[in-house]
C-alpha cells in the first residue's frame, strides 16, 4: 500500500493521468479496474479517474508492493537515489554554470558557451540535467518528486551562445514562464561583436523573414516572405578596428523582439555584418584572425539581460526585475585586445 499526497506539481491534472505517470508500466484498463474495486481511492472514497486533483488530496494505492514495483519500478522509502546518476553527474561535470535568480517556482541560470541547453541525443549532459542535479543537491526536490514532474528549461540558447536561461522549478512556474515567453512579455537583450561599421540603415529595428532548413540546421533571412516574420533591434555600443588587417568591428546590444532559431546570427549576417567567430553564418577570414589572436572558437554572443514587466501570481516575485549575466572573461578580454590592436600604428 502507498499513500500519496498531491503536491503543487501534481495538482490540476486528472487522477487517471496522474496514475499513468506513477505506474507507467501498467496495462490499459488496469487503473479503471482498480478504481472500480476501490483498490485505488481518492480522499478515502471511490473515484472514477476523471476527477481533477487538488493540492493536499490523498491518493491511496491499496496494491501489493510487488505490483507497484512491477508497474512503477519504485517504492517510497526504497532506492530513493535510483535514476539520479545522470543529474548528479551533470551537476559535477558541467563547469561554469551559475544561479543568478531563484524563488519557489523559477530559476535563472547563466550558461557558459559550449554547454547544451537541452540534450541533443540520449546520454548528453546538458543545462537541463545540471539544473535537476542542483535541485537534488540542495534538497529542493527528491527522487520521488522527479518521477511525477521534471523541471525544465523554458527557453533555449545555441550551444555556443552564453548567458541567461529561464527555468521552471515547478509545474506552475514552467507554465507561467512559457506563457510569458510566448506572449513576448519578457524583454531579452544580447551583447555581441559584428564585422564592419553598420550604417544607419543597418541599425535600429531591422525586419525580415526567416526560413529554416531542418536538414542542414541553417536558416536564411530575406526582406520578403515566405518565412517567419522577425524583428531585431540593434544598438551600437562601441567601435574597434585591426589596422593591420584593414578590418573594423562594432559591439552591439541586440534586443530580440521575435525569437526564432539563429535569429540574431542570421539576421545580422543578412545585412553584411555577421558575428565574429560565427562559423555557420560568418566570415571565414575574420574567424581565423579571432581564433589566432584571441583563441575564439565560437560566435561571440552573450544573452546579457532580461527585463520583466509587472507580474502577478506565480511570477509576482520577478515583477519589474532586471536580471543581468556578467560578460564572460574571454568576451571582456577580446574587447580589451581590440582596443590595444586599434592603437597600434
Amino acid at each position: 500500500m502507498v499513500s500519496l499526497e498531491i503536491e503543487t506539481n501534481q495538482a490540476g491534472q486528472r487522477l487517471d493521468k496522474f496514475l499513468v505517470k506513477y505506474l507507467p508500466g501498467a496495462p490499459s484498463g488496469f487503473f479503471y479496474k482498480m478504481l472500480r474495486k476501490k483498490n485505488i481511492t481518492l480522499n478515502g472514497k471511490k473515484a472514477e479517474g476523471r476527477e481533477i486533483l487538488q493540492l493536499k488530496d490523498q491518493v491511496i494505492l491499496w496494491l501489493a508492493d510487488e505490483t507497484i514495483l512491477k508497474f512503477g519500478g519504485y517504492l517510497p522509502g526504497r532506492d530513493e537515489r535510483a535514476g539520479e546518476d545522470v543529474y548528479r553527474q551533470a551537476y559535477r561535470q558541467l563547469q561554469g554554470v551559475s544561479v543568478l535568480y531563484e524563488d519557489a517556482h523559477v530559476l535563472i541560470l547563466n550558461k557558459p558557451a559550449g554547454v547544451l541547453t537541452q540534450q541533443a541525443k540520449a546520454g548528453d549532459l546538458s543545462l537541463n540535467e545540471w539544473m535537476i542535479g542542483y535541485l537534488l543537491d540542495t534538497g529542493a526536490m527528491s527522487s520521488g518528486q522527479l518521477r511525477l514532474f521534471k523541471p525544465s528549461v523554458c527557453n533555449r540558447l545555441d550551444r555556443n551562445t552564453s548567458g541567461l536561461v529561464l527555468c521552471g522549478k515547478s509545474l506552475p512556474g514552467s507554465q507561467a514562464l512559457s506563457e510569458l515567453i510566448r506572449s513576448r512579455g519578457v524583454r531579452k537583450f544580447y551583447r555581441t561583436v559584428c564585422v564592419g561599421l553598420p550604417g544607419a540603415g543597418d541599425m535600429g529595428e531591422i525586419q525580415g523573414y526567416l526560413q529554416k532548413d531542418s536538414r542542414t540546421n541553417r536558416v536564411t533571412v530575406s526582406s520578403r516572405g515566405p518565412g517567419d516574420y522577425i524583428r531585431t533591434v540593434c544598438r551600437p555600443l562601441g567601435q574597434y578596428c585591426i589596422p593591420a588587417e584593414k578590418l573594423s568591428f562594432t559591439e552591439l546590444e541586440v534586443e530580440l523582439i521575435t525569437g526564432k532559431p539563429h535569429q540574431i546570427r542570421a539576421h545580422l549576417a543578412s545585412t553584411g555584418h555577421p558575428l565574429v567567430g560565427d562559423h555557420k553564418y560568418g566570415n571565414a577570414r575574420v574567424n581565423r584572425i579571432f581564433q589566432l589572436q584571441f583563441g575564439l572558437r565560437w560566435q561571440l554572443l552573450h544573452a546579457y539581460r532580461l527585463e520583466f514587466p509587472a507580474l502577478e501570481g506565480t511570477l509576482a516575485p520577478l515583477g519589474g526585475k532586471s536580471i543581468q549575466a556578467p560578460l564572460p572573461a574571454y568576451y571582456e578580454s577580446i574587447l580589451a585586445g581590440l582596443e590595444t590592436l586599434g592603437e597600434e600604428k
